[in-house]
């Protein structure tokens, strides 16, 4: 094993900038990571850059950039840089990597760096306050790596990429048929705001029953056990809620609000307008909290055909929010949100319709599941030299 800090060549911070440009240098920031550590270079944020700063702070190909500053459960996560189509720098957000390239291959630090963060080590590192965490240069550059030989590094980054890239293509064709669902949506009823098609509206109260949820004191703790999952608004975003972190017992559940399986859950708190709105269906009886108004199973509408609406016009929700830079969505006006209202025939149609595409989206989940224990597997032996 080597310390990091000794096989590279330079390490350097970003620089923290004003007001947004419309002309101006392109900086990477937080939003250019996606939830994989890959670089997503459609968003650019432009600021001014000194001289200085485009000489000292610029990125260029085979440079990592690792996030030293977020929140927790994201600090520490790193990119590689690729090819630009531009000049580019850094925000203080990130330290930029450079490697001595007679000792190490960026391509394999970048992937250590990403084994390291999805087993924990960046999270248990660094320093946190609030919803704030950071990673220090000394601890990062205090990092063991295993330093193999140069061509075994690039082998090994070589079969690593190979790997990610069928994860990559497997999350496209999860996006797409997510784009298809909607497309579906907007064929057979048109866009839910402008209703182009003339069908008839109805409020979501006049359809079914809402019910807004509750937290049981955590003050008590008989309340929190192993009988019904208590679904918080970080659950909800994919067309069935994932599963909660915390469940409660049987006493807290006589305490809380249940939502049964076939219920729509919509975030209605949250700490910013664009999370007001994300909706789920639950495939089982869940508890939730105050954050989430549940739509109850109704035979007056189609759950599919109105979460689809929902996920396909978030504006819906949205445009009811009061919270000024926040967001929130009361009971009373989540449920006079008017919404499409087509023969109920044509609802159980357009079901039909999006269940031939759930299959595909099921068997994409499943192979996406195998390819991350995959990579998870190749990575964990990559790194104790059994690769």
């Amino acid at each position: 094993m080597t310390r990091l800090g000794d096989i590279l060549a330079d390490v350097k911070p970003g620089f923290a900038t004003g007001d947004d440009l419309d002309d101006g240098v392109f900086q990477f920031r937080m939003h250019n990571f996606t939830r994989e550590s890959a670089l997503d270079l459609t968003k650019r944020r432009r600021v001014n850059a000194t001289a200085k700063q485009l000489m000292i702070q610029s990125v260029a190909p085979g440079d990592v950039l690792f996030n030293a500053t977020n929140s927790p459960e994201l600090v520490g996560k790193s990119a590689l840089i690729g090819v630009l189509d531009e000049p580019a720098v850094f925000s203080n957000h990130f330290m930029r990597l450079r490697t001595d390239p007679t000792q190490l291959d960026p391509g394999y630090l970048a992937h250590f760096l990403r084994f390291q963060f999805g087993r924990g080590v960046f999270r248990a590192m660094a320093k946190a306050w609030v919803n704030q965490a950071t990673i220090g240069r000394d601890r990062l550059e205090g990092l063991d790596i295993p330093l193999l030989p140069l061509p075994e590094q690039r082998r090994i980054a070589a079969i690593l990429d190979h790997a990610d890239a069928l994860r990559t293509d497997r999350r496209e064709v999860l996006t797409r048929l997510d784009v298809l669902t909607k497309s579906i949506f907007n064929e057979m009823f048109g866009d839910p705001l402008t209703n182009p098609k003339g069908l008839p509206r109805a409020t979501i109260g006049s359809v079914a029953a809402v019910v807004t949820g509750n937290s049981p004191s955590r003050a008590d703790t008989s309340n929190f056990g192993d009988s019904i999952e208590w679904i918080k608004s970080g659950n909800l975003g994919g067309d069935v809620a994932s599963t909660a972190d915390e469940w409660l017992s049987e006493t807290g559940r006589a305490k809380a609000r249940v939502a049964p399986l076939g219920s729509i859950l919509v975030t209605c708190i949250a700490g910013s307008p664009t999370s007001i709105g994300k909706a789920s269906m639950v495939d089982r009886d869940v508890a939730f909290n105050q954050q989430i108004n549940a739509i109850l199973p109704s035979d007056k509408i189609d759950t599919a055909f109105l979460l689809a609406q929902l996920k396909t016009a978030p504006t819906l929700v949205r445009a009811k929010s009061t919270g000024g830079m926040k967001g929130l969505v009361n009971k009373s006006a989540f449920q006079s949100i008017e919404i499409l209202l087509p023969g109920i025939d044509l609802q159980r149609g357009f079901a039909e319709r999006i269940a031939c595409v759930a299959s595909l989206q099921s068997i994409a989940k499943s192979s996406l599941n195998v390819e991350d224990g995959l990579f998870a597997s190749l990575q964990s032996r990559a790194f104790r030299g059994e690769l």
